[in-house]
């Protein structure tokens, strides 16, 4: 895009965040349906797009696991428009009263939610990615700048496209979403910010870390998903085998699949044969330290291995001999993504809990429920490995800042100064039911 263009495009979105973040929650849900509508009535031209796409990045020798998150088929547009309609029935993100202090009489201070503003969103080949981020972004009342794949470029187009038919009639318009599509938009759009409030970069900690220095837009961070189940010697083998599997064979190419399986020394002569040959009849080759490949054939794995987000069918497996050698090896080889205990010993399960520093921690389930759907939260933006704004799957909350109102009847700071000044009551309110509208009635 010209500079001159991606400057009036970012110019027109500016003005229309003011008109989004005002906006009636009714009039937000409602083009979110239509959205999804015209989703399904364009299926045939986005299946098209998505097709030449596919047969672009196949004759350029892309990786089966690039290929896998590229695919927009009838089941992805199914989950999708599913995903959108579910965004449009949660509660408005917007102007919720987070705290409520009454300073002194007749002094109500109240935080509530309030949009981040613009969002720079840049995001791998994966079509269902850019209506996730959309519709959460229409429903938090954000401006969004996209820029995905250069493998998905038809199908972005194609889905923003129809995204843009679905709003022309709305009164939001369509001038609060962008849509990027070089190198050069991104390297401008990184310089930008005095116009972009907060950048969301998905893909490798490499690229994840280029845009943290080549930026001054703060970075909520999207890297690696390294993510490892320990099997317990208290597990119910039969179940770890089945949630290993899923964790593993689901969709290998996500970020929240598993790569590293830890086993037990006192359960490992058994559950490893069983692992192994589910894994081997789905495909799945096993990288196995010395102490597996002493239990199964396997290759043997490096110890780069388990520092691997393969994204693919193989994972590297080891056994240990204690949880506290697995807890060590998560902290040292995991990415905070996604780790999972399969256990029956409910105080050893309790301790992983607490004790993994993962944004996701599971207890005898598959890694692969690490999801802004399934976790109902409609969509996602991506997962954050960070600790600072948001955690694990970024929805809603996480697009939502706040500021601070206050309201009183003239009173002034000097009459609380001083010996004599008057004393704080800084009594708590509950918020509970509160609304903005009609919120300092009390």
């Amino acid at each position: 895009m010209e500079h001159s263009a991606l400057v009036a495009n970012i110019a027109r979105l500016k003005k229309s965040v003011g008109k989004l973040s005002t906006s009636p929650a009714t009039l937000r849900d409602a083009l979110l349906l239509r959205i999804a509508d015209g989703l399904e009535r364009d299926a045939v031209a986005l299946f098209e797009a998505n097709h030449a796409d596919l047969d672009e990045a196949g004759k350029a020798g892309e990786k089966v696991p690039l290929l896998k998150r590229l695919k927009f088929d009838d089941d992805k547009l199914l989950a999708t428009c599913e995903g959108v309609r579910q965004v449009s029935r949660l509660s408005d993100p917007i102007n919720t009263v987070t705290q409520r202090r009454m300073l002194d009489d007749g002094l109500l201070l109240e935080q509530v939610t309030f949009p981040i503003g613009v969002i720079g969103m840049i995001f791998e080949a994966r079509p269902d990615a850019l209506v996730q981020i959309v519709s959460l972004c229409l429903k938090s009342g954000n401006g969004i700048i996209l820029k995905g794949g250069k493998e998905a470029l038809r199908t972005n187009r194609a889905l923003v496209a129809s995204i843009r038919r679905s709003c022309a009639d709305s009164q939001l318009g369509s001038d609060w979403l962008v849509l990027l599509e070089s190198h050069a938009d991104v390297d401008e759009m990184l310089g930008m910010d005095k116009d972009i409030d907060l950048l969301i970069p998905r893909g490798s900690n490499a690229f994840v870390r280029y845009v943290m220095e080549h930026t001054r837009i703060p970075v909520l961070g999207h890297a690696d998903g390294i993510c490892a189940m320990y099997v317990d010697q208290a597990a119910d083998l039969d179940m770890a085998v089945a949630c290993a599997v899923d964790s593993k064979i689901q969709y290998p190419a996500a970020c929240n699949a598993l790569e590293t399986l830890l086993v037990h020394s006192a359960v490992a002569p058994i559950f490893l044969p069983l692992v192994a040959q589910a894994m081997k009849r789905n495909g799945v080759t096993i990288k196995g330290d010395e102490r597996v490949r002493a239990s199964i054939d396997c290759v043997a794995a490096m110890e780069d291995d388990f520092f691997t987000e393969f994204l693919a069918l193989t994972l590297a497996v080891k056994v240990v001999d204690s949880y506290e050698e697995a807890v060590e090896h998560i902290a040292i080889h995991g990415s905070h993504h996604t780790d999972a205990i399969i256990t029956d010993d409910v105080a050893t399960a309790q301790r992983f809990l607490r004790e993994v520093d993962s944004a996701d921690v599971f207890w005898n389930c598959s890694t692969r429920f690490s999801d802004g759907f399934r976790f109902g939260l409609g969509a996602e933006v991506g997962i954050s490995t960070a600790k600072i704004h948001a955690r694990g799957p970024v929805g809603l909350a996480g697009l939502m800042s706040s500021k601070w109102l206050l309201r009183g009847q003239g009173q002034t700071v000097a009459q609380y100064t001083g010996p004599h000044g008057k004393k704080f009551l800084h009594r708590e309110l509950s918020t509970d039911g509160i609304s903005l509208a009609g919120s300092f009635e009390e």
